[in-house]
């Protein structure tokens, strides 16, 4: 009896599965193999964007007429009925905001200087789109060369992004801080208020960038200055609170609809954050960048610049060229695709969590 006793003991233990022999220099063999896969791909998809990188001046006269053309129709119809029927200009509204969007997308690749062939033109026509898009052109341009140079780097963000913290970092925050941190990610915050007080009224001052107000206030004062001349003249003609309440609507969608383009542009699960000695440009670029595929009318109005991870990858393409980039490569189409629908849902999305390598909600760090 004993001895059965002891069988009958042992045979449970028997049953047991195996633990697994963990071998850490095996783990990281396996991740330097799947970091270096993702870079060979990376400059493979590089190198067909390649193909892609220069300007059509006739295209690019061509997109910058279909814009003007309709927002003068647009803005003039605002103008009309501005001051008895409110509810028609805020619905015109609508579609002027995002002709503004497609203003600031000419503006994105004259910064780039993907637009027209000449540095001269590029520049002039950026300038220009600045008084309708309110946004500084020198110090813009700047910021947004660091956020392509820095995308996706962990030890610099900061610059021209969506301010996004590490689960380790909101875990060392005070309520406090961490009040402050969910009140900024709040879509309704974030988009309705935070970035379109940013466009209409922070840019405005020298004081509030990652550069010293020196180095700022040529581009920003420039702007203003040519603001005050600019809306000054038309105010003379329709009446500046006539002028405030045609502008103002426009440039508050704009700003919500270009900042919610920008989120999604980076913002979503599997996207990558890499630390100093991990961090690669093409990777960052390419696996960093989604593909927002919208409808075509308003992918128009957007520039196609839902193809982000073309972008990235090359921002020498100018927006006119992106979609025959992405037609002549399948793999592009199918990667970091991301739908209006599916957009959505990435407003939950609100740290970094580096362990498990994608964007995580406060609901999964409380779990």
């Amino acid at each position: 009896m004993p001895q059965a006793h002891a069988v009958a003991q042992a045979a449970p233990r028997q049953l047991l599965p195996e633990t697994p022999a963990v071998d850490p220099a095996a783990d990281k063999r396996a991740e330097a193999d799947r970091r270096a896969a993702l870079k060979v791909s990376a400059m493979k998809l590089a190198q067909h964007c390649a193909k892609f990188r220069g300007a059509d001046n006739r295209k690019a006269v061509i997109q910058v007429l279909n814009t003007v053309v309709p927002f003068l129709a647009i803005v003039t119809a605002m103008f009309m009925t501005v001051e008895n029927h409110y509810w028609a200009t805020l619905l015109l509204a609508i579609p002027g905001g995002l002709l503004v969007v497609r203003f600031f997308i000419i503006q994105h690749d004259c910064g780039h200087g993907s637009f027209f062939s000449t540095t001269a033109a590029n520049t002039w026509m950026g300038r220009a789109m600045s008084l309708i898009t309110v946004t500084p052109y020198g110090l813009w341009r700047r910021e947004h060369a660091q956020h392509h140079a820095t995308s996706g780097h962990l030890e610099k963000r900061g610059v021209g992004d969506i301010d996004t913290l590490t689960v380790d970092e909101w875990n060392a925050l005070t309520p406090m801080g961490k009040l402050r941190y969910r009140l900024y990610r709040n879509p309704l915050i974030l988009f309705g208020i935070g970035v379109p007080f940013y466009f209409m009224i922070i840019q405005r001052f020298p004081w509030f960038h990652p550069y010293p107000a020196k180095d700022t206030w040529k581009s920003v004062m420039g702007l203003n200055l040519g603001m005050a001349v600019f809306y000054g003249i038309i105010g003379a003609f329709t009446g500046y609170s006539n002028l405030f309440f045609v502008v103002w609507p426009m440039v508050h969608i704009a700003a919500a609809a270009g900042g919610w383009l920008f989120f999604i542009q980076h913002q979503f699960e599997e996207t990558v954050w890499e630390s100093s000695d991990d961090w690669t440009f093409q990777v960052a670029a390419l696996y960093g960048s989604s593909y927002y595929a919208l409808h075509p009318v308003l992918n128009w109005f957007t520039g196609s610049i839902g193809l982000h991870h073309i972008h990235h990858l090359n921002s020498m393409i100018p927006n006119y060229r992106l979609k025959d980039c992405i037609n002549g490569s399948p793999e592009l189409q199918t990667m970091n695709r991301i739908t209006l629908w599916e957009s959505f849902k990435c407003a939950k999305l609100k740290l970094w969590d580096n362990e498990n390598r994608r964007l995580v909600t406060f609901a999964e760090v409380r779990a």
